[in-house]
């Protein structure tokens, strides 16, 4: 049976499909029992009917003969079945009912009549639509009558039809059992797989009911136990990052103000050292990003909940972007002027931040911020002048210290990383794209705030989410 069912088919379709695969299996078997069963019944039952009929026919005869009635007479009078026939040899003539068939019986049933010892003889004529019964008489005089069997064909073949739609309804219903008993089997690893997809998406705290199957408690244990020793060791490893971050903070501090102080008195010193200065601050500047993004990353990982309250989607975009791009960079689409989302303001700013950011730096400039309406989410789309973000990265690009070949020097790749944590918290979604005028599009979708419902209509931007 295994191998009967295809490998590519699902462990869903598979039960189903085997179900089904049984059922045809279990019902052609009875199927083929009770056609053969009902079938010799029947036949048996005819056979039996003829049998008695034509000894009776025999008996009338062999009675009015010997009362001297007349033997032509004596044979039409009986009440033969429609469609049959009678013969009776008597005395070496031949006497034969008037009959609507013009059948005629098998040659040498006669000659078996007379040798069969005083026993009835049966048997199937042409082709099984007749069934031809002798008796013998005494005396080498035998009476022969036929019997149609089409009534007994019909019922068969009637029958055969029966189980035929009996045996496809059955497997039908093998199979629409087998997907619900499939359903049932697989809920539990489908428990197994959302509660992965979830701690994967970085909700640790996901966790399996260990008592809603006796049969799996051992392995939602398991799964549990597992889930909190990773949710620990991030808590621990984001508690690591973030005691790190604070201790390199007042150092970091330090040194950024006596860069400033060595800024102010660049003109005093010599030209040797100016560029050696120049690239210090250079690099000093990327350390305290650095360690910003991993407070922020820390605080993340560490489960610090901020509290969600509602804004205005344009207003925080107009702010966050233009103060980022250094210039107006939004747009905002008339029927999503007034939207408004549940969010952590600070969070959500920090979103708009990076990905201008990451245009400006990466993407050849930031071309455009738009913000518009799509249904119950609004959208919030960021285009740049670069080269755009090849297809097998679209994914990656939003994993920690993930830079592409043209950001070596650039950063560290934590920016879209911390705004793909920060959509998730949101109950959104980010995705990159190819912009219609070239370059990258990364389009982020949130929901919107309840009773805030936007107009059902489509973006006028193609957000490719």
């Amino acid at each position: 049976m295994r191998r009967l069912l295809p490998r590519r088919l699902g462990l869903r379709d598979r039960v189903a499909l085997g179900f089904g695969l049984m059922s045809l299996v279990l019902a052609t078997v009875l199927a083929g029992a009770a056609w053969l069963l009902v079938s010799a019944y029947l036949t048996a039952q005819q056979e039996e009917a003829a049998l008695a009929q034509a000894t009776d026919h025999a008996l009338t005869i062999r009675a009015g003969v010997r009362a001297g009635q007349d033997v032509a007479t004596l044979v039409d009078r009986l009440h033969y079945p429609e469609d049959g026939a009678a013969l009776l040899v008597l005395d070496g003539e031949r006497y034969r009912g008037t009959t609507t068939t013009d059948a005629t019986f098998p040659q040498d049933l006669v000659r078996r009549t007379e040798s069969a010892g005083g026993a009835p003889v049966h048997e199937t004529s042409h082709g099984g639509t007749y069934l031809a019964v002798g008796i013998p008489m005494g005396e080498g005089d035998v009476f022969l009558e036929l019997f149609p069997r089409a009534d007994l064909v019909r019922t068969l073949r009637a029958l055969w039809l029966s189980l035929l739609v009996s045996a496809v309804a059955t497997t039908l219903l093998g199979m629409v059992a087998g997907r619900v008993v499939a359903r049932r089997l697989i809920r539990p690893v489908e428990e197994v797989t959302a509660a992965a997809a979830a701690i994967a998406q970085g909700d640790l705290d996901a966790r399996l009911d260990p008592g809603a199957d006796t049969d799996l408690a051992e392995l939602a244990a398991s799964f549990n136990q597992t889930a909190r020793s990773l949710q620990n060791r991030v808590r621990a490893d984001a508690r690591f990052a973030g005691d790190v971050s604070h201790e390199l903070r007042t150092p970091l501090t330090t040194m950024v103000n006596a860069m400033e102080s060595l800024k102010h008195r660049r003109r005093l010193l010599p030209a040797a050292a100016r560029e050696p200065l120049d690239l210090l601050d250079h690099e000093l500047e990327r350390f305290r990003q650095l360690v910003i993004d991993l407070l922020e990353i820390s605080r993340a990982d560490s489960g610090d909940e901020e509290v969600a309250e509602p804004v205005r989607v344009p207003d925080l975009v107009r702010r966050a972007a233009d103060a980022a791009a250094g210039r107006p960079v939004t747009f905002v689409e008339p029927d999503a002027e007034h939207l408004e989302v549940e969010a952590d303001r600070r969070r959500l700013a920090q979103v708009v931040t990076n990905l201008v950011t990451n245009a400006e730096l990466h993407g050849g400039g930031c071309t455009s911020v738009r913000v518009e309406a799509a249904g119950r989410d609004v959208l919030l789309v960021v285009d740049d002048a670069g080269p755009g973000v090849p297809v097998g990265s679209r994914q990656r690009i939003f994993e920690r210290f993930t830079r592409g070949p043209e950001r070596e020097e650039g950063g560290f790749g934590l920016g879209l990383a911390i705004a793909a944590r920060h959509v998730a918290w949101h109950r959104g979604t980010i995705s990159v794209a190819d912009a219609p005028e070239g370059g990258a599009r990364f389009v982020v979708r949130l929901p919107i705030s309840s009773g805030a419902v936007a107009p059902a209509t489509a973006p006028t931007t193609n957000v490719g989410a």
